[in-house]
């Protein structure tokens, strides 16, 4: 599935979207970062970590998987779900985005 976005917010070394994948409507947090469940914690506050229904975070360690990835975590979200993508690298991080559909986006 196809998917939409819009930049929100700049991370350290990210970006925050909102994304839509057909009826899917969900916020993704995608950040170059050591697969650690504290990252998340360092990425996201306190107050967006409340307003979502569920959280749910992946690793993403090459570059040729993001788009697989995407895929796995969109098929187990709900609508007010939000979601993390940890990337090992620049590379993985630009392919999660460009599977997101930011494409060509990278904060400077």
């Amino acid at each position: 599935m196809k998917a939409q976005s819009t930049i929100l917010a700049t991370l350290p070394q990210g970006l925050i979207l909102q994304v839509n994948m057909g009826e899917l409507l969900f916020k993704a947090y995608v950040a170059i970062s050591e697969p650690s469940i504290e990252k998340m914690a360092e990425l996201v506050s306190e107050e967006e970590y409340a307003q979502a229904n569920d959280w749910h975070v992946t690793a993403v360690e090459a570059e040729d998987q993001a788009e697989h990835q995407v895929e796995d975590l969109a098929f187990n979200m709900n609508p007010g779900d939000a979601a993390v993508f940890l990337c090992v690298d620049k590379a993985a991080c630009l392919a999660t985005l460009a599977a997101l559909g930011q494409p060509n986006a990278w904060p400077e």
